[in-house]
This record gives structure tokens, sequence and C-alpha cells, in this order.
């Protein structure tokens, strides 16, 4: 480790978390299983029992409410897709408060309220927890820690390590809301137009895709780091090369705008409710097509490709006709988005 003390930049999904946890939890903790790095575990308890994938999550976001919703709401939502894009069906979740003393007892019901309807949209059950209050200024109002177990079905097998050269990247829908949304939230930033969160549960699109399941090899949903951070762990685990073309980047015109506005790249803001998928190219339009057919999916596009050339590196093939480094971000660019 480079750093004496931990700064922001080693939360962010780059290359400063991304050497924390490899040269600090993973040489301690390391095992076949936490070595895949993927967003949930598979686990085969036994013969009999099939597989399940477990995952934990830690949510510190501020503002705690936010356009597009809130706190409870993107620890519910964080957790589903977690399991969701290892191809899991989401059953169970834990939860875990932190709360600072002091905290009014409106803003803890609106909260719970909030993850209770997200669970019951995402159809899942809330089914332990534990609950902390810690002294006033020891925490930032709420912090809240979740854990989900769902269900791998027979003949799924995605993982970060399975991209293969020529196959297609789909993205699920337009990227960098969540981010953007946040920042104007938290700095009162006004724009024209409001700039909300995509935060969702994907396990619903997820099942509609899973009719290919053969034909799945990554999905990954972008969120700390986005785009670029997603893509780069996907290249680097898989040792890969990745092209994105930039026009084909969905991106919604006042979010394009704001972070023009802003000098800001959207490709590394985070969204809470999309994913990219990797797919067997033969296969590409037609799941292409049943994602669109899914509410979470109707802006799904092929964004790029798997390349056998620049092994575990992204390129972005820019508007102008040009090539670069999509890179992964080094410093941190929005602290505490989820």
């Amino acid at each position: 480790m480079d750093n004496k003390r931990i700064t922001l930049a080693h939360g962010n999904g780059g290359q400063k978390m991304q050497k924390l946890i490899n040269e600090l939890i993973i040489s301690n903790f390391g095992n076949p299983i936490l070595d895949r790095m993927d967003d949930s575990a598979v686990l085969s308890l036994s013969q009999d029992a099939g597989r399940i994938a477990f995952t934990t999550d830690s949510f510190v976001v501020t503002p705690i409410f936010f356009p597009g919703g809130d706190i409870g709401k993107l620890a519910i939502c964080g957790t589903v897709n977690d399991l969701a894009v290892m191809g899991a069906k989401p059953q169970f979740l834990s939860v875990g408060f932190i709360i600072e003393e002091g905290l009014e007892i409106s803003i803890l019901k609106k909260i719970i309220i909030s993850m209770r309807k997200a669970a019951k949209e995402a159809q899942v059950k809330i089914v332990c927890g534990d609950t902390k209050v810690v002294n006033k200024n020891k925490c930032d109002r709420i912090f809240i820690n979740t854990a989900g177990i769902g269900t791998v079905p027979p003949g799924v097998n995605v993982s970060s390590k399975f991209a293969k050269a020529k196959d297609v990247i789909i993205a699920s829908g337009t990227v960098a809301e969540h981010g953007i949304a946040i920042l104007a939230q938290r700095e009162g930033i006004k724009f024209n137009s409001v700039l909300s969160s995509d935060c969702a549960s994907l396990n619903a699109l997820v099942s509609v895709m899973l009719k290919y399941a053969k034909a799945i090899r990554v999905m990954r949903d972008p969120t700390r780091g986005g785009l670029a951070a997603a893509l780069n762990e996907i290249a680097a685990s898989s040792n890969v090369g990745i092209e994105i073309d930039e026009q084909n980047v969905p991106l919604k015109a006042n979010v394009k705008g704001a972070c023009e506005i802003l000098g800001l790249d959207p490709l590394y803001l985070p969204s809470e409710g999309r994913l990219l998928a990797f797919v067997r190219p033969d296969k590409a339009k037609v799941i292409l097509k049943r994602m669109r057919q899914h509410l979470l999916g109707k802006g799904a596009r092929i964004i790029g490709k798997v390349v056998n050339s620049h092994k575990k590196h992204v390129y972005l093939n820019t508007v102008s006709g040009s090539s670069r480094i999509l890179d992964m971000p080094v410093e941190e660019q929005l602290p505490r988005i989820c």
C-alpha cells in the first residue's frame, strides 16, 4: 500500500480501491470463491441443494433523500441487483441500521416504508436485521448494511471472468443518472429539467433475459466508477480487450448537458438501475429485442464488443473518429453515491 491513510478515492471503485482490495483484503481473506470478485458469491451448500448467490453491501449515500429514491430504496435495489446480475433469483435480505443519535423518528419511518415498498416490488423478504445507535456526530444520520441470498437456476453460469472475444456488449438503458442526480441534490444545483436517479431493482429484467441464459457470459451493474470501472474490471478478470462506441452509449440529453456544464465524464458516473450484459454474438439481437420488451430495458442498446487485442484494456471509439483508452478512475469524482 502506498498510502498511510484511507482516502475517499479508496471507495470509488477505481484503481486505489482495487489496490486496497487486492493488497490488503484479498491477500488476507483470499479463497477460490472470493478471488472471483463477482458482485455475489455463487455457492453450493450441498450436492442436492443446488446453488445460491450470497452478497453484502453497505449504504452511506448523502443526501439520504434524492430525486428518484432514498437510502432505503437504494439499499434494497442495490442488494437485489448484485444478486440478479449473477443470474440469481433474489429471495431473502437482512438489514442492519446504524443510526446517529438525534435522527428524527419520522425520517426513519419514511426510510423504512420506502424499503418495504422496494422489497415488495422486487418480491424479496427482509428476514433478519440489527439496529445500532451511535453518539451524535459519530455517524452521518443513518447508514444501512444489507446482505442478500438468492437461488441460481440450473444452466445459469455468469461471471466477470467469462467474457470472450467477439462477445457483444449491451447496456440496458441510459447511464450516469444516479450519479448526476446525487450531485445536483447534494450541491443544490438547479437545471431546467429534473435530474432523477435511475435507482431500480433489475431482477425482473434479468429473469426475462435468462431465457437465453447459455448465451449470457457476464452481467454487471455499473455502480461506483460507472461504466468505465465496470468494463475495466471485466476486461482484467477475463483477460480480454474491450471496445466501446461513444455514439452508442445511451445518455439522456439533460444528463449529458449537466455533465458538460460541470466538467464531468458521464462514463465514470454511477447508475443504480442499469446493467451491462456480455452475450454471444449469435444471440445478441434476440436478447436485445427481449430486453426492450421490459420497462427497464426499453432503452437497451449495443455499445461495444470484446476483442483479442489490447488485453485488459478498454478503448473508447469517440464520436470524432479517434480512439482513446477508457481507464479505471483514479481519484474520487463523486464520493458517497451509494
